[in-house]
């Protein structure tokens, strides 16, 4: 009651009002910048630090003096400058030590000692602004109202800050109103415990018109320094939703297309799924995988490739229809998802005819037309999956069987194909037990002159005897095999065991293995050449290694380097299946072969008679060209021999001249003889630490 009489009885009610009004938008600007030094590193919890620091001091003192311009003494009064300016700098120093010490948590209760540094520098700024007010008469104090304003500016301060510590929704404004109180209880409890007894006097020298021009002109200054603090802490807040929203959408989406990525298609997915079912609709998911990107990227380079992404993610973003519930997202390299809601079998054909049209339109770059193309495979739910992994995974699986069937554009999922996926991963374990086992054995196909039909040399061919399947093709497990590491470890324990048997041989035939383009990317193929030819002793010039020009194309400036290394240890290099590929110019005059292998495509019973000797006739010319010689493979009749030997071709191979054939059998046909020695203990180099089957008991 001694408060509430003081207020209403010696205060100007609309100064207290504008006091009070001063008190709650200086602590709401305050808790404001509270939590953006809470918040702030480095350099930046400076600066948040002195904002917090300054809108607080400058809301005390200011809430302060507004009010006690409001009270009438009833006596003649004035402010000592001095005072009023330390007053200032109290309350700015205890803020700034206090909240220094709340926003630091490297120690347990730092924020209480924080909040119980700020109450304490409420009410220094008060009882020193009471010490700056000189009034003519005696002065004396409430002790019990004067000790409450201590402890209420303390107990509400630490309140305060641990309000504006906690992450809660509402921090802020707890922290704002309860320092707000803190400020407003110190100073008019205190101004109840003080009484003043006037001197008799005739008149007032203040005058009240004064008072209320010195406290508007106060109360304008601190609301445009606290205005400064706001407007500060709202650009931060501006700034960091930019940031937050521009890493949202980093995030979400893919830089190069502007197409949402594999983590905003998952949101999506769930959310179409979630609709699917409340309205009892079909969602097709649509696989797509462009067919001619790798190409792209090998024969024109990558930044080639990234045009070609760029262009297309912004065709398909273009053919994207609103309330369509369409979406396409890129989710790898050249892999991309798409989604439509499947209204009707014709909403889904539409959609994919659009898919086509931007997938199949030719793309301009540097003066030149790219034709990327891909392959769609489809599953649609409900009708081929229960939930949305098997929904992913068998759009894959469509996906893939149109990219191996080209005729099938687009394939929609069937579930035959969850079976030969399944048998293809039963064969890739067995693959990697068959190599434990020493179930993989080498087999040699000759190589002849086609002029003489004397023995060129042998090609190495690696099989593999399944316990149930029987023999394997390469042409069935070695794609297998390049999908994992097994390939590295196949294609070295194969080159060590050519190497080993070759050396027992009396004919110093040249002997081929064939590389593949992992065990460049993957490993030091030169210096696996010559450890293996260190530890077998076979002469360099008996071993021809054979690659694709797949494989050359890939990395060309390291293939150069690792080619002419091998071939400086004396070992040849075969450049084969010439003709399905690439088959440049530029590739036969940059690396250094040794020998042109037409592929045996052209020698087909597709092939006419005609197209086949153009091709032979063009590829001996390249040969010519640049002195290399020319093999012909898959030569089954001796119509084909004779062609070959008509337009002057060097070598060939092929059924017509031997099958593929173990060692043991060669050897029995006398084809090669073996070293005495060799003959009862030649054996194949372990694999894998087991010692593999042996492919010749001569």
């Amino acid at each position: 009651m001694m408060v509430v009489r003081c207020i209403l009885g010696q205060h100007n009610l609309w100064l207290v009002f504008v006091a009070a009004l001063l008190c709650f938008c200086g602590s709401g600007v305050t808790a404001s910048l509270f939590r953006h030094a809470l918040r702030a590193k480095n350099n930046q919890w400076y600066a948040w630090l002195f904002l917090t620091a300054l809108s607080s001091g400058v809301a005390i003192w200011c809430t302060h003096f507004v009010a006690m311009l409001g009270y009438a003494a009833g006596t003649p009064a004035r402010f000592d400058p001095l005072l009023t300016s330390v007053s200032l700098l109290i309350a700015v120093l205890g803020s700034t030590i206090g909240f220094m010490l709340a926003t630091c948590r490297f120690v347990r209760f730092l924020p209480e000692t924080g909040g119980v540094i700020v109450g304490l520098s409420i009410v220094a700024m008060h009882y020193t602004g009471m010490l700056a007010y000189r009034v003519q008469g005696q002065t004396t104090w409430n002790m019990p109202c004067l000790v409450l304003s201590v402890v209420a500016a303390v107990v509400l301060s630490v309140l305060a800050v641990r309000a504006g510590v906690r992450s809660g929704r509402h921090g802020v404004s707890y922290m704002a109103g309860v320092l707000a109180l803190a400020v407003l209880c110190v100073h008019f409890i205190g101004m109840a415990a003080y009484h003043v007894q006037g001197m008799q006097q005739t008149g007032v020298v203040a005058s009240t018109h004064d008072s209320l021009v010195l406290a508007v002109a106060i109360a304008i200054m601190s609301f445009l320094i606290l205005s400064g603090g706001l407007v500060s802490g709202m650009i931060d807040d501006s700034s960091r939703a930019e940031s937050v929203e521009k890493l949202r959408r980093m995030a979400l989406n893919d830089t190069l297309t502007g197409l949402p990525n594999r983590l905003n298609f998952h949101q999506r997915l769930d959310l179409e799924l979630d609709w699917a079912r409340e309205n009892n609709a079909r969602l097709a998911l649509i696989g797509i995988d462009l067919n001619r990107f790798k190409e792209i990227n090998d024969l024109r380079g990558h930044r080639a490739g990234d045009e070609v992404l760029r262009i297309l993610g912004r065709r398909l973003r273009g053919l994207l229809q609103d309330n369509t519930g369409e979406f396409i997202a890129r989710t790898g390299g050249d892999e991309f998802l798409a989604l439509c809601r499947a209204g009707s079998g014709e909403q889904i054909r539409t959609f994919l005819r659009r898919l086509e049209e931007v997938l199949f339109k030719p793309i301009r770059f540097e003066d030149s037309e790219v034709l990327p193309g891909a392959s769609l495979g489809v599953a649609i739910w409900p009708d081929h999956a229960a939930d949305k992994e098997t929904l992913i995974n068998n759009a894959d699986l469509a996906m893939y069987r149109a990219k191996a069937d080209p005729a099938r554009k687009p394939c929609f999922y069937e579930p035959a194909m969850d079976e030969k996926v399944r048998t293809r991963r039963k064969l890739a374990a067995d693959l990697r037990g068959a190599l434990k086992a020493g179930q993989l054995s080498v087999c040699y196909q000759v190589q002849r002159v086609i002029a003489t039909g004397e023995i060129r040399g042998y090609e190495a061919l690696v099989r593999w005897q399944h316990p149930t399947r029987g023999t394997i093709m390469p042409d069935e497990f070695i794609p297998l095999a390049e999908e994992s590491d097994l390939i590295l470890q196949i294609g070295e324990w194969v080159l060590r065991s050519v190497c080993m048997q070759a050396v027992q041989w009396q004919q110093p035939y040249k002997v081929a293995v064939n590389l593949s383009g992992m065990q460049f990317v993957h490993t030091d193929i030169a210096q696996i050449v010559a450890n293996v030819l260190e530890e077998t002793g076979l002469p360099p010039k008996r071993l021809e290694l054979e690659l694709t020009e797949s494989t050359v194309i890939a990395d060309q400036t390291r293939t150069l380097q690792v080619l002419h290394q091998i071939r400086d240890m004396g070992v040849s290099l075969a450049l084969d299946d010439f003709g399905t590929g690439y088959s440049s110019l530029d590739t036969l005059r940059r690396f250094p072969f040794d020998l042109i292998k037409i592929d045996r495509s052209f020698f087909g019973a597709s092939q006419s008679s005609q197209h086949t000797q153009a091709v032979v006739r063009a590829v001996l010319a390249l040969g010519k060209a640049f002195d290399i010689p020319v093999m012909a493979e898959g030569i089954e009749t001796s119509e084909q021999l004779s062609m070959l030997n008509a337009a002057g071709c060097d070598e060939a191979q092929g059924f017509l001249l031997g099958r593929p054939t173990p060692l043991a059998e060669i050897v029995k046909d006398g084809q090669i003889s073996m070293h005495a020695t060799a003959v009862n203990g030649a054996v194949l180099p372990p694999a894998n630490g087991v010692l593999a089957e042996q492919c010749s008991r001569a």
